[in-house]
């Protein structure tokens, strides 16, 4: 595709969408914009550390806080609601054994009593746990870095007060789901499947949404790893979608992020690692050739200790490409150009070092510059002339996004790919097995919202023998 066309493209799609994108009129600070639900709940819900907790009050010398309560006064009838909604869980993937049915059902029937609030208010309280924020624990997700913000902009005691209050338990708990399309077609897939291997595959899939923030945002850009796809999503309609290349599979596997993009790298510089300037021998190759060093864009210093290094300034071989989105995290992880395009036509494309290549990702970057910046349609024609500009200068540019934009890199295995289809997806990474025992396994309490694995940084994100 060249160059004309590609921009072509990318102003028919920021002339299409900015209606739709421009109702966000101010930039997200979070990556989840609310619901109306969550806008009720959250304009009731404590603005600062002093009002969730009440007075701070100085006795003998110690800050005495009062700690929002977990446990609530409930009627029979109240707790009945919450004994029909327990079967339900089965169409949500999960399972209703893990919720003392049978013990409410017996409490119940004794009437109201302080043993019956506090059974009713535990369960309550897992069920929102596992509902908004996922049953699988957080060691068995592999390589899982996103902190889903659900818990904040919901918090458990909040929706047990509410609930009690207004005496909708069900829809109290019924709101927690998520309210992403493809959740749904993973609900609807349940219902008909019979092959067990399917059912888990399915089960596990369902709680991975759990895991992502319940509204994903008006506009965003998400890739499935294991579909090496990226949407481009406005309105929860796919305008554009794209072929990627993701990381191998080991220690240069693509980590589950969620990040926002600030600005469009244009023209980027690539700084080789040592593991290649070393590792690889590129440093000396460049020192000793500076004649093919020059035609591959190649710039060598020398340090003490006989340190080289090398930075691959920009061009059309530069390994990142013409473009990178700039979206800081301590993973290095970001999505590029290539000008290895042939890779996009491999059926198997985890072959890069952990970052994500796009095919057509200058015009990514055109569309993501001018819905970014724009506040009117008459302004479109001028970014655009602008970056097709900046993009043709060869000079490296920062072309910062005064709307910044939310990015999802998911790992899902079953999924509806871009075409509407549910389908599977190889699991590249062999991260399944964790998610499928622990949904199994007896539900755990206490879990930790952040995982503890450690971030790998990707630092050498295309080989120079690739």
């Amino acid at each position: 595709m060249n160059k004309p066309t590609l921009l072509s493209g990318a102003a028919l799609i920021a002339a299409g969408l900015f209606t739709a994108a421009s109702a966000q009129e101010s930039v997200p600070e979070s990556i989840l914009p609310q619901t109306e639900r969550q806008e009720e709940r959250a304009s009731e819900a404590p603005q600062t550390v002093e009002e969730a907790f009440g007075d701070i009050r100085m006795q003998s010398g110690e800050v005495v806080q009062e700690v929002p309560s977990l446990e609530g006064v409930w009627t029979v009838e109240q707790v009945q609601q919450l004994i029909e909604f327990i079967p339900t869980l089965t169409a949500e993937g999960l399972r209703p054994e893990d919720y003392r049915l049978d013990a409410l059902q017996e409490r119940a029937a004794e009437g109201e009593s302080d043993a019956l609030n506090v059974l009713a208010s535990e369960t309550f309280v897992w069920l929102v746990e596992d509902l908004r924020d996922g049953r699988t624990p957080m060691e068995s997700r592999r390589q899982w870095f996103v902190v889903d913000p659900d818990a904040d902009r919901l918090p458990t005691w909040k929706l047990l007060e509410d609930a009690l209050a207004t005496g909708d338990i069900t829809g109290t708990l019924t709101g927690l789901h998520p309210v992403h399309p493809d959740y749904a077609a993973l609900r609807e897939e349940l219902a008909t499947a019979t092959d067990p291997a399917r059912i888990k595959l399915i089960r596990a899939n369902m709680d991975r949404w759990r895991w992502l923030p319940q509204d994903l945002g008006k506009q965003y850009l998400m890739t499935n790893v294991p579909e090496f796809m990226l949407r481009l999503t406005v309105n929860g309609r796919i305008i554009k979608s794209y072929r990627t290349v993701v990381g191998k599979p080991g220690r240069t596997a693509t980590p589950q992020l969620s990040e926002m993009v600030e600005a469009i790298i244009f023209n980027p510089t690539w700084t080789v690692p040592q593991s290649i300037v070393v590792g690889e021998g590129l440093g000396n190759k460049v020192l000793s050739n500076p004649q093919w060093a020059a035609s591959q864009g190649y710039k060598a210093t020398k340090g003490a200790g006989g340190w080289i290094g090398v930075v691959q300034q920009p061009g059309p071989l530069n390994a990142l490409g013409l473009m990178k989105l700039d979206m800081p995290n301590e993973h290095a992880i970001f999505l590029h150009d290539t000008p290895s395009r042939h890779l996009f036509n491999q059926a198997n494309r985890a072959l890069s070092h952990g970052c994500i290549r796009v095919e057509g990702a200058l015009e990514v970057a055109m569309t993501m510059a001018m819905l970014g910046n724009a506040t009117s349609k008459a302004e479109l024609p001028d970014i655009q002339q602008e970056v097709t500009e900046i993009s043709a200068s060869r000079e490296y540019t920062r072309y910062p996004m005064a709307k910044q934009w939310p990015v999802y890199i998911t790992y899902f295995t079953m999924a509806t790919d871009v075409n509407g289809e549910m389908k599977a997806f190889k699991d590249l990474y062999d991260r399944d097995k964790p998610v499928l025992e622990a949904l199994d396994a007896p539900r755990v309490s206490d879990r930790a919202r952040e995982t503890s694995e450690e971030a790998v940084e990707i630092i050498d994100d295309m080989q120079i023998t690739a």
